[in-house]
């Protein structure tokens, strides 16, 4: 009687351990490490969403993971938002924390956790982008960014003086909501002077729009910023967001213009393309409302920067365009 006890009792304490067991398996598998900060989990609708309005291009990008920092991009597909070169070599591999590949269907960049902001945001623009949809005001972090990065949020920028400035203008994607929704991703904004942002830059944006799109052109852009400390309605920074967010002390863009048609690389190839390039003070007190004062050529922001950009073409091809200065 004795033994059939102690054996009862061995097999009831065994059966309490397994379950134990089973249970702290299943709890472990589904932790999750802490974000730096609190996001949102909801995906953004950019992917989540078709408008029958127009499809969005493919993505030409795959994540890698972290041990993986051997993922060169680079494509020659008509209205690519890479054709004309990854400027940084920026690669979509958790490691890169300062050059971190991001595409975000309507426009691809190069991310910099550290600074809080793109280093440089590059998309294609034509007619097919532009339509009758309404600016959405969605500001919001970036749910895709790896979670080891610091995520910015849609209000991080209020009260700082400084605007949230988009790379990737919403007017550039007024073809449906998800592109237009896809643009205030906060991965896609630099904190920028408010007369930069509403006046400088405005009126380079629409003169891309207006003037040169719907004339006829298609076009390949490269936005980006460097530096430290701007000035904006408050007086002069160098970051916001409790140290978060580096402000940029220069903001630059450079505008690659052709005939709507096929074949672009080739085309690009053939030095028949007008390139606009500006520079300009991230400032609120000093900047001038017209964005003409800050044209400038490609080499000089490549000097400023450090950047390669136009890589894809030729070189022959770059070294002619890049000395250029072009003044509409």
């Amino acid at each position: 009687m004795k033994e059939k006890k102690l054996l009862s009792l061995a097999v009831t304490v065994a059966l309490i351990v397994f379950v134990t067991c089973v249970r702290l398996r299943e709890s472990s598998v589904n932790m999750t490490p802490d974000k730096p900060k609190k996001t949102n989990t909801t995906k953004s609708s950019h992917n989540t969403t078709k408008s029958s309005q127009g499809t969005p291009p493919s993505r030409t990008i795959v994540p890698s993971t972290s041990d993986n920092c051997d993922t060169h991009v680079k494509t020659t597909s008509d209205n690519s938002h890479l054709l004309l070169g990854n400027p940084s070599d920026a690669q979509p591999c958790m490691m890169l924390v300062n050059n971190y590949l991001i595409d975000r269907t309507y426009y691809v960049a190069s991310y910099n956790s550290q600074r809080g902001t793109p280093n440089w945001v590059s998309w294609h623009l034509d007619a097919n982008d532009l339509g009758k949809t309404y600016r959405t005001d969605n500001f919001r972090e970036d749910p895709e960014l790896p979670r080891n990065f610091y995520h910015v949020e849609g209000t991080d920028y209020i009260s700082s003086g400084f605007d949230r400035g988009h790379n990737c203008p919403s007017g550039d994607r007024t073809n449906n909501t998800s592109a237009n929704e896809s643009t205030f991703l906060m991965s896609n904004m630099i904190p920028q002077a408010p007369r930069n942002n509403k006046r400088t830059w405005a009126g380079f944006e629409e003169y891309t729009r207006n003037t040169l799109v719907s004339h006829g052109n298609e076009c390949y852009i490269i936005m980006g910023s460097y530096g430290t400390g701007g000035t904006g309605s408050k007086g002069k920074v160098k970051t916001i967001d409790q140290g978060k967010v580096t402000v940029p002390s220069r903001i630059w863009k450079v505008v690659v213009v052709i005939p709507a048609g096929d074949n672009d690389l080739e085309r690009l190839s053939n030095n028949d393309v007008t390139i606009v390039a500006i520079d300009t003070p991230n400032n609120d007190k000093s900047i001038d409302n017209s964005w003409r004062k800050y044209i400038t050529s490609v080499k000089a922001i490549e000097d400023s920067t450090g950047y390669h950009l136009l890589s894809n073409l030729p070189e022959k091809v770059q070294l002619a365009l890049k000395s250029k200065v072009y003044v509409p």
